[in-house]
């Protein structure tokens, strides 16, 4: 069964093409692929050489499709369909992800939310049912944090909270984000603005085992966790490891250790006393000089901090200061702590999710709610326009890894449902002022 007309009528079916999303997820996964003994992992940073064959592919699949492609300033690709029954200026329903990727990362994580979208448009647009907005899709640059921002670079941009020439100055070290694109061919104008869209709704593999261990196919999610990743550098005296004794050393590593556990407990502690959402992680340590011989004179070091309770995040920052304070007292270092990336938790719009549970309840699907606790584009987007985020089954709950698969009659069925969606957010019978 289709979505509702103009008169209220049950319009022609939409059937979207499995063969044809499988088709393009595994040969977006070719580029960057890596050698792995389980799984199919890629590689595919923004702007890389396999991020840039990965783009060339989406864009000609757009055009293969008859969409109108552009590509902002940052990278950004949109590819819109705009249906003669409708006024080309409104305001557009948009869907979509992202296409790069963590180093050994999955074939799902993007690409899915990307060709879900691009398959659900098809298949509205070959279908008789009615629509009177245009449909769009959009492919955010740098969602993953690998490279320029630490996440969510591109859909920054598009929400406003980041400007066109701040992000293209960013750099990885050695390019800047302007030099890259251009090398890869992907440098285009103007700014995507998100705030100009009537609805957006992103799928994504679910990135964890609760759809699999429930059986239920698909997950629409109220809200996403916020996330604040600092920067800590902690310096002490980088000394002779045999003729230091170990009352004279001020080792840095052994400090930042301490700040380790630290932030665990911290995160266990008000885990089990809060929303049970709160997760504390160090996942980037660097000791100098880094020398077997040589007591750590210096630690740089990143941490992530979650939750969907901005209360609860606010609390493992003040804890990470108050051990930085006690490692300077007791230890002697000298530490920093800089938050370069700091995402308030994100609820996301009843209007989008109702419509996508209308969708899923009319062919039959079952939903459950849940959280987030993954960062996505959509966090950016809900800022400045009603946004939706769905989740497929993840198998084994892996994810940014090899391992990290979904089932392709899973990927099917949310498929399914997002073009279903798309046509009722895109109907007269979505009545909603704001996103006119």
């Amino acid at each position: 069964m289709g979505p509702t007309g103009r008169d209220g009528v049950v319009d022609a079916a939409i059937d979207i093409d499995a063969d044809s999303l499988r088709t393009d997820i595994e040969r977006t996964g070719e580029f960057g692929s890596v050698e792995t003994e389980t799984g199919r992992g890629r590689t595919a940073l923004p702007a890389d050489e396999a991020n840039a064959r990965a783009r060339e592919y989406l864009t000609d699949r757009m055009e293969e499709l008859g969409l109108d492609v552009r590509v902002d300033a940052v990278g950004n690709i949109a590819g819109r369909w705009t249906p003669p029954t409708c006024d080309s200026t409104v305001a557009p329903v948009v869907a979509g992800s992202h296409l790069d990727s963590v180093p050994r990362g999955g074939i799902f994580d993007g690409p899915l939310g990307v060709y879900a979208a691009l398959e659900a448009v098809r298949a509205v647009r070959n279908s008789d049912v009615v629509v009177d907005r245009p449909l769009e899709v959009v492919s955010f640059t740098g969602e993953e944090g690998t490279r320029f921002a630490d996440g969510v670079l591109g859909s920054s941009v598009a929400a406003g909270d980041l400007s066109v020439e701040d992000a293209l100055e960013l750099s990885d070290g050695c390019v800047s984000l302007e030099t890259a694109l251009e090398d890869a061919g992907f440098c285009g104008t103007g700014r995507l603005d998100a705030s100009e869209w009537h609805a957006w709704v992103e799928l994504h593999i679910e990135q964890g085992g609760h759809l699999e261990e429930t059986g239920v196919p698909l997950g629409i999610v109220t809200d996403i966790t916020g996330t604040t990743r600092g920067h800590v550098t902690i310096d002490g005296s980088a000394d002779h490891s045999g003729t230091t004794s170990m009352q004279a050393r001020r080792d840095a590593l052994v400090a930042a250790s301490e700040l380790v556990i630290d932030i665990e407990k911290t995160a266990n502690k008000i885990a089990a006393t809060g929303t049970g959402t709160a997760v504390g992680t160090v996942g980037r340590l660097n000791p100098k000089p880094n020398a077997v011989n040589v007591v750590p004179g210096s630690v740089s070091m990143q941490l992530d901090l979650r939750s969907i309770e901005q209360l609860e995040i606010a609390r493992q920052v003040r804890a990470v200061e108050n051990s930085l304070d006690e490692l300077e007292r007791e230890r002697g270092v000298d530490t920093s702590l800089d938050i370069p990336y700091d995402i308030a938790p994100t609820r996301l719009s009843e209007r989008v999710r109702d419509a996508v549970e209308t969708a899923a309840s009319r062919r039959g699907v079952e939903t459950c709610t849940l959280h987030s606790g993954a960062g996505h584009d959509t966090m950016q987007v809900a800022n400045v326009t009603d946004a939706a985020l769905l989740f497929a089954p993840s198998t084994g709950g892996y994810s940014h890894s090899p391992k990290e698969w979904a089932d392709w009659s899973d990927c099917a069925v949310a498929t399914q449902v997002l073009a279903d969606s798309l046509a009722l957010l895109a109907s007269n019978t979505d009545r909603h002022d704001t996103h006119q």
